[in-house]
């Protein structure tokens, strides 16, 4: 995070988006993501769902860290799926970041057609005390 505004852009590397905007943002001990696709640190989007899974996650985690915080401060996460049906690589990903039963964030999945051979994003909220 730069700069000493109160709203804070927050960046990564290795993933960010083609417009002119930054992966989250942060006010206080607000953050909120914009979209997280599953491309690889070459900007290539991987054609299995398993492999977007696993960047996606990668990317949301590395973003939360960015932002201040970890896995630990998410509270909810909404996800697209271009098939609604194939959540196996979704919820292998999810039970890794998130095992303890306890202590999960809110999850919502919802359809949508998405381009570029994306097959899943997601973002995702959290508060980092």
């Amino acid at each position: 995070m730069t700069g000493t505004a109160r709203r804070k852009s927050v960046h990564i590397g290795g993933f960010k988006h083609v417009n002119p905007i930054p992966n989250a943002c942060r006010i206080g001990n607000l953050v909120m993501s914009g979209v997280i696709l599953g491309r690889d640190a070459d900007g290539r989007m991987p054609e299995s769902l398993e492999a977007q899974c696993a960047n996606m996650f990668g990317h949301m985690k590395a973003t939360v860290e960015a932002a201040g915080g970890t896995t630990d401060d998410i509270i909810k996460m909404t996800v697209w799926l271009k098939d609604r049906s194939q959540r196996g690589p979704l919820n292998a990903e999810w039970l890794k970041m998130f095992p303890d039963e306890h202590s999960r964030p809110a999850r919502h999945s919802q359809h949508a057609d998405m381009e570029g051979g994306s097959l899943v994003q997601c973002d995702f909220t959290a508060v980092i005390d």
